[in-house]
């Protein structure tokens, strides 16, 4: 589980910048439709295969996760689309500290100390390594949607762990209805606010390439490897995990953008990584 998140703290390390480039083609509505239509049709064989062999009878457990997961895409897409990325890097990894919080309120018991170091310097290393020029948080409408999105998905990895545990249903089948689910509240809403700025399905092979990327690793893996890591190991530890999305970010950046980083965002970028590995091969949080 600990490896398969740090996968997903890789892809989702990239996602920030693919998906402003994706807005820039459609509206917010229209792009979570199709990215999560996507992902839904992608899984539907595999879902009624699961069916048949009797695999789902607790089936409707996916539903409240899949509504948590259409507000949190809501709330961090149009966020992304009116902040910075290094603010929404930030405030994102915050989840961590919420999830701690969340977790420690609801079990009615003391937080591992080392998971509780662990968080704090996770959220340290984040706030050195995704601000180059100063910690300058405006807090702006963006970031406002940013950090509602956090909260969530700390509410997320929560319930999801709770509503599964001892349930007869696949990650599969819990993948692909909490798809469904996103895709037909962003079709609601695009309906309802009347987004008619932009076409239904965007000409431009950018757009569709950028989504590909998207749909294949940063939803349809991510979310099936959320599903499957929270149900074997502790909210805290999994977020902790996938939390680590900027220092892959940063990587990208260095290899692919030849970004240069400060010495602070170097620091930053260190502790980061040791608290991913601390917490990657420690038994904290099984």
């Amino acid at each position: 589980p600990e490896l398969l998140l740090l996968l997903v703290a890789m892809v989702w390390g990239t996602s920030y910048g693919l998906t402003k480039s994706a807005l820039a083609y459609t509206t917010v509505s229209i792009f979570i439709a199709i990215r999560f239509g996507w992902t839904f049709v992608l899984l539907l064989p595999l879902m009624i295969r699961d069916f048949d062999r009797g695999k789902n009878r607790d089936w409707p457990i996916a539903l409240p996760t899949g509504f948590i997961l259409a507000a949190i895409f809501f709330f961090e897409v149009y966020g992304v689309s009116q902040t910075t990325a290094s603010n929404a890097a930030f405030l994102i990894s915050l989840n961590v500290i919420f999830t701690l919080l969340l977790e420690t309120l609801i079990g009615r018991r003391k937080p591992n100390r080392a998971l509780i170091w662990l968080c704090l310097f996770s959220t340290a290393g984040v706030v050195m390594l995704t601000n180059s020029q100063g910690i300058h948080i405006t807090f702006n409408q963006g970031d406002i949607y940013i950090l509602c999105a956090a909260a969530l998905r700390a509410v997320m990895v929560i319930m999801t762990k709770k509503l599964t545990h001892g349930k007869h249903i696949t990650n599969t089948t819990l993948t692909c209805v909490q798809s469904l689910i996103v895709t037909v509240s962003a079709c609601l809403v695009s309906v309802v606010s009347h987004e008619r700025t932009q076409p239904l399905f965007p000409q431009a092979l950018e757009f569709w390439l950028t989504t590909s990327f998207l749909v294949l690793f940063c939803t349809l893996f991510a979310f099936y490897v959320q599903n499957y890591a929270v149900r074997k190991i502790s909210p805290t530890k999994a977020s902790l995990l996938m939390g680590s999305e900027p220092l892959f970010g940063a990587m990208f950046s260095l290899l692919w953008l030849n970004e240069v980083l400060t010495s602070v965002q170097w620091l930053g970028a260190v502790i980061l990584l040791i608290t991913v590995l601390s917490a990657s091969l420690s038994k904290v949080g099984e």
